[in-house]
């Protein structure tokens, strides 16, 4: 898929009517943890903060990371978790998870966190009414790594993904591996013996080894407060932990008393049960939404499409590995109990010709989807670094695209979550300026008329954006107006 060298950066949709309107943070490639408000508008920055992601507690703390593990020893491991004030000042830290000795480094105490986490008090690490995350106290859930062998799995070293709970001092009190229920998981024999021969290999730089990221869990949260546990389904108990695994296209909730995998959908969609779905490929950021807010206790996911799975060989996957191919992205809202598809946003919603089109709204990696309390949900098309919010009714209320660049040259976006702006005491609640969208079917970039001709161009168009409103240049005033 192709894309423009030019585009516009910042906010470029706000209907303040209709959004549910506050403070939306992420990490903002190479800069740290930004804070923008509705406009666009960088508000903080938490320079240097690494955000896999960041989320915001009440009073304007942050949680984030210091640091990464060379990447020549290792596969997204953060260094630690740290909460930080508003000053940058780290209040609080956990990295006692692994004692590490890599070549070249001194040794080393680390969390080896990745993709998510939770504090205490919330279940999911965004805002819903009554449901605060706790800020000088509690437990926090950490998905984790660690490095093992398991010859049910497979004969090569598996990265498997251990999810931890540890209290406000760093203890660890509850540790779940992965890899001690790979029985419960799902895989028929195709995908078993895939597996085996190569638990998706990942090679570490010049050490020239590898080790197997065979599920690749990307979400850990608690189950949290919800309607089918009140009605007597213990599947569902607050306590227990919803994850979901890209590379096998599960997601699952795990008992947090037994252990046991309780509830799991895929990997196999062709189950009658579930067969109306269609396929949940690669997906990102599956949890229940949280009671106060609409849909509450319904799955909500996106499910990027791109590639994933083990099972039999197919012309995209001669050998079984990442078996199941899809070129666009769905956000899916689903009842856990009867498998109904209650909402969804996909290429469709979203105004384009299906199936032609469908790749203009897709994201094959990372991403993530947000309910807000007036029922809009927040989308993060996270491999374009654009973010915006959508109603019910799939009107796009707000939009905004990533200004920073990563290493890679990329403007990825891992995850975004908006919170209220009482939950930033620390600011005056911005200006709300409307930014109305631009109609593309009349819009045209002025170009410079021949020299001598008496043709003058009227047409306006919209440049990169000042202090988060949109600014209008007319080629035939040649000048700058600041719309709003």
């Amino acid at each position: 898929m192709g894309h423009s060298t030019i585009y516009p950066t910042g906010a470029t949709v706000y209907n303040p009517a209709k959004a549910w309107s506050g403070y939306t943070v992420y990490q903002a490639g190479e800069e740290g943890v930004v804070l923008i408000d509705m406009n666009g508008k960088e508000v903080h920055l938490w320079k240097g903060l690494l955000g896999f992601p960041a989320k915001i507690l009440p009073g304007g703390y942050v949680l984030g990371s210091t640091g990464r593990r060379d990447p020549k020893f290792g596969i997204q491991d953060n260094v630690d978790l740290v909460q930080v004030d508003w000053d940058g000042n780290i209040v609080w830290k956990f990295n006692g998870h692994e004692h590490i000795e890599d070549p070249g480094y001194e040794p080393l105490w680390y969390a080896r966190q990745h993709h998510d986490y939770q504090r205490e008090g919330n279940p999911v690490g965004y805002y819903a009414p009554g449901l605060e995350p706790k800020v000088n106290s509690g437990k926090t859930l950490i998905l984790a790594h660690k490095n093992l062998h398991n010859h049910d799995i497979s004969n090569k070293e598996l990265l498997d993904d251990t999810i931890l709970e540890v209290d406000f001092e760093g203890n660890v009190i509850w540790e779940w591996a992965a890899s001690d229920h790979f029985a419960e998981l799902g895989f028929d024999e195709a995908a078993r013996n895939v597996l085996f021969r190569d638990p998706n290999t990942r090679s570490f730089g010049h050490l020239g080894g590898g080790v197997g990221d065979w599920l690749h869990i990307n979400s850990a949260s608690y189950v949290g407060p919800n309607k089918f546990y009140d009605n007597g389904d213990a599947r569902f108990h607050p306590d227990n932990i919803i994850w979901d695994a890209r590379e096998a296209n599960i997601i699952a909730i795990t008992d947090r008393a037994t252990g046991a995998i309780v509830w799991r959908l895929g990997p196999d969609y062709n189950l009658p049960e579930v067969k109306h779905i269609g396929w949940i490929i690669g997906q990102h950021h599956a949890h229940i939404i949280p009671k106060g807010l609409p849909g509450e206790g319904n799955l909500l996911v996106f499910d990027n499409g791109g590639w994933g799975g083990y099972g039999l060989p197919n012309p995209a996957s001669p050998y079984g590995q990442k078996n199941a191919v899809r070129d666009h992205s769905r956000v899916l809202e689903i009842n856990p109990v009867t498998f109904e598809i209650e909402w969804q946003y996909t290429s469709a919603e979203a105004g384009f010709s299906v199936p032609t089109d469908s790749y203009k709204f897709y994201s094959p990696y990372i991403s993530s989807a947000q309910r807000l309390v007036n029922g809009n949900t927040l989308i993060t098309e996270g491999s374009n670094g654009r973010l915006f919010e959508v109603t019910a009714e799939h009107e796009i209320v707000w939009e905004y695209v990533s200004p920073y660049k990563d290493g890679r040259n990329t403007n990825m976006v891992y995850r975004s979550y908006r919170v209220p702006y009482s939950w930033v005491p620390q600011l005056e609640k911005p200006q709300e300026t409307e930014i109305e969208p631009i109609d593309v079917t009349s819009f045209r970039v002025p170009g410079a008329a021949p020299k001598g001709s008496d043709s003058v161009v009227s047409v306006a168009t919209t440049l990169p954006f000042m202090e988060g409103a949109a600014c209008v240049a007319t080629a035939e005033e040649g000048v700058l107006q600041k719309k709003g």
